[in-house]
Order: C-alpha cells, then structure tokens, then sequence
C-alpha cells in the first residue's frame, strides 16, 4: 500500500488498545552558553527490547484520529522536535505506527481531568496526542513541546507502537536525562519549578532502568528548542 493510502487508512480506523490504570539524578552532557549539546544514551545500541511500561492513566482516547506531525494544538512551552526510531530486532521498522502523549507545561493532559487524578479539565480537548508512521529507516517525528511534570512523576513521553496492521508490538515510556546542564535543568519545571520533583531513580516506572536504556538524547536550548531522539527496539 502506498504511504499516503496507508495514512488515510489510519485516519479512517480506529485501533483499540487496554487502558491500564496505574499512576502514571543523571548528568552526563555539557552545555555551552545555556545550550545543552547532548545528554542522554537515546539507546543508541538500538538493539536492548525497551522495557513494556503502563499506559495509563491519560491514554489516547481515538489514537487514529490524531494522525499529525505537530501536536502542540497552540500549548504554550518551550518547542522541542522529537525523533524516535522503531527497530525490531536491530533492524530499522518501516510502516510501523507510533503514538505519542506527554503533559502540557503545568502537568496536565488533554482528554481528562476535572476531579481525581487532574483538577484542571481538558476532557474536549486533544493537545500533545498524535500518531505518526515510520518511513524507511524506521524513523517517526513529532512537533511538540518539553513536557511539565506533576507529583509522583518523572518527566516523561509515553509511546505505543503497533505494527502495520495495527497489532500492538510495545507500550512503553520515554525518561529526560538529569543534572546540571540538562535540558531539564534548563526548563527548570516551567512556572512549577523542581521543587518537590520526582526524580528517575526514584519514579515509579523509571527507577528499575539501572542502564539507562529508557533515557533518550536531548541537545538544544530554551531559545531555539530541542530535540529529542530516541531509539525504541520493540
């Protein structure tokens, strides 16, 4: 099937995937001038099976429905571009479908809220949610902004990949490198700031990661944005 055909068709489907519901100090890059140059593995091996991770609690609803490059939906934060990679079996996956979601700036997600987990409600609305398919070389590249956080969490990115059929290959979460010099240093938590912060070595879902293989590869600055890559071997 052509791409743009196969693109349309994802539009048009709609995959259905488990909801499960759980709740949802690393410095080894250098910074020149407030613009961090890399930190963070990416897992650049591309070859270590990425750990299976929930997708709750803010799951997308109608993933297919948010077939999109940019997925800011006019969320303000600092712009940051993201890369990820889908191998399978340290081979490059083409045509595999990737979703992703993240928190806005002050920790909140699209899609739900108004008592429980999220005061604030956005249950109408879809921003930092989308899905893209891999080309070639197994590459998938979203628009979007550095993720918040709120209590208990890491900042993170969740990711669900599926196959070119749509059968789901891997749930998992993307972690931000940490420390002095870091683009987490850098946002600074946004208005929130870090204090109270859950750290990697201490989050729920990134505290067993002693390899670092959850951590992408962060480089830029709050000016100019950053970027993202991460490589996931499902």
């Amino acid at each position: 099937m052509e791409r743009k055909g196969f693109l349309k068709s994802l539009i048009i489907g709609t995959i259905s995937a488990p909801v499960l519901f759980e709740s949802c100090k690393k410095s080894d890059g250098t910074t020149t001038s407030g613009t961090v140059t890399e930190t963070g593995s990416g897992n650049s091996s591309g070859c270590t099976t990425a750990p299976t991770e929930t997708e709750g609690p803010f799951p997308t609803h109608s993933p297919s429905s948010y077939v999109r490059n940019d997925i800011t939906d006019g969320k303000s934060g600092y712009a940051m571009n993201v890369k990820i990679i889908i191998n399978q079996n340290c081979v490059a996956l083409a045509n595999a479908i990737v979703d992703i979601w993240h928190c806005d700036s002050e920790g909140n997600y699209s899609e739900y809220g108004g008592g429980g987990m999220q005061a604030t409600n956005y249950q109408s609305l879809h921003f930092l949610r989308g899905r893209q398919v891999t080309d070639s070389t197994g590459l998938a590249t979203f628009k979007t902004i550095f993720p918040g956080w709120y209590n208990g969490r890491a900042t993170h990115i969740h990711v669900h990949v599926y196959n070119s059929s749509g059968i789901s290959l891997k749930v998992t979460q993307i972690a931000f490198p940490e420390g002095s010099g870091t683009a987490l240093a850098l946002v600074n938590g946004y208005k929130k700031g870090l204090s109270g912060y859950t750290y990697n070595s201490s989050d729920n879902v990134f505290s067993d990661d002693k390899s670092g293989v959850e951590i992408a590869a962060v480089s830029g600055n709050t000016t100019d944005g950053f970027d993202l890559t991460m490589k996931i071997n499902v």
